[in-house]
């Protein structure tokens, strides 16, 4: 079954969009093969209201429709183009749309938003389209999130020690496979969110980020900021728990920095990516990792992927999902909505209690017909047991 998994993140710069045939062989595993992968970058205008939607701030209503409307037209073009590039046509989409709001109060979600209007692709593709991914897993009592954490399971079912998937994208969080026990995942704090702050008002660029971590690179951590970062209660909340940019964003840093007013922006920006490496660290530490397995836009960040390994230390080993699995970094994450839209399609839940939270497992997302009357295959009994990267 070829699917179209669309993801965009936190750091509201582009639209992923991977085309994946999936499979279930006779011994209830699961092979993926991504046909086609592309990053298509936001037009300059929509990008830059995607960002004011995620400044924790009263906007009018009129932007949050309009970009609704943008981003399913956006989502649809995108799907069109790679599949004519590709050759094939797909039998389903599923979109992530771009989350604007996460809303946590007391450590329980108390509602998600994600946008993006998936009746502009239905109407272009003519095929269903899975979306509103999270909510389910919400009103069940979840944290909605981390969603991937159901492909990590099943990429690391065959683990023979405890193993830890990472994301870095706005937002940096684990999933933790450890033999005998109950999967874990939880978003450990900010991955680029921070850092993205600092990278902006260094360059003057709404939209830069720290580019190969050159930023970074001209400064040095300073231990005081660092240290008063680390006492942010959230690191110390126990999982299940998630967040977002509207815990860590500009006017948060600035609560910090007031203190330290002298600072060089260099070492701000430096500071924040050992904060994100050490987090990330901590919260391995806590869970007995052996192994990282890392992907997302910050691992293309040299300078954070350096502090990461020091934070990690020898003992821990570090690679790619590139590396370790054959699965570029940067299309997991689109690859992850694929997978939740075979799973939903087939009747399977997407996302795992243990994880979450939620009272149950629950099936993903609901489902805006195509052009002809929407037909569901017979659900299956029972999830796979595994999941394999083809070339």
């Amino acid at each position: 079954m070829i699917i179209a998994g669309l993801m965009a993140g936190t750091s509201a710069d582009a639209l992923d969009v991977a085309l994946v045939d999936i499979r279930r062989d006779e011994n209830d595993a699961l092979s993926m093969r991504v046909v086609a992968f592309r990053e298509f970058e936001f037009d300059k205008r929509l990008a830059l209201d995607i960002l004011r939607l995620l400044d924790p701030v009263d906007v009018p209503l009129s932007l949050v429709s309009s970009v609704d409307t943008r981003f399913g037209r956006t989502c649809a073009e995108a799907v069109a183009t790679l599949c004519s590039e590709a050759g094939v046509e797909c039998e389903l989409v599923v979109t992530h749309g771009q989350t604007i709001r996460h809303d946590v109060e007391d450590g329980i979600v108390a509602g998600t938003l994600q946008i993006g209007q998936p009746a502009w692709i239905a109407e272009s593709i003519g095929v269903p389209v899975l979306s509103d991914v999270r909510s389910n897993d919400v009103a069940a009592g979840g944290q909605g999130a981390p969603l991937v954490s159901v492909l990590d399971h099943l990429l690391l079912a065959r683990s023979g020690s405890p193993t830890a998937a990472l994301n870095l994208g706005g937002i940096a969080n684990i999933t933790v496979v450890s033999p005998g026990r109950e999967t874990l995942a939880f978003d450990t704090g900010p991955a680029n969110a921070l850092i993205d702050v600092m990278a902006r008002r260094i360059t003057g660029d709404p939209r830069a980020f720290d580019r190969d971590g050159a930023l970074a690179a001209q400064g040095e951590t300073d231990a005081d900021l660092l240290t008063a970062m680390l006492g942010e209660p959230y690191y110390r909340a126990p999982s299940p728990k998630s967040t977002g940019k509207e815990l860590f964003h500009g006017e948060y840093l600035d609560g910090y920095l007031a203190a330290f007013p002298n600072l060089d922006p260099y070492v701000v920006i430096a500071t924040m990516t050992t904060l994100t490496a050490r987090t990330v660290a901590e919260a391995c530490r806590a869970h007995g990792v052996h192994a990282v397995v890392a992907s997302g836009g910050g691992t293309l960040n040299p300078t954070l992927m350096a502090e990461l390994r020091r934070e990690l230390g020898d003992a821990v080993e570090l690679r790619t999902t590139d590396e370790a699995f054959n699965l570029p970094g940067g299309a997991k994450e689109a690859c992850l909505m694929a997978l939740v839209g075979w799973l939903s399609w087939h009747g399977l839940p997407a996302t795992l209690p243990s994880v979450t939270g939620a009272s149950r497992a629950t099936i993903a997302g609901r489902i805006t017909p195509g052009r002809t009357p929407l037909v569901l295959p017979e659900p299956h009994r029972a999830m796979p047991t595994s999941l394999r990267i083809d070339a």
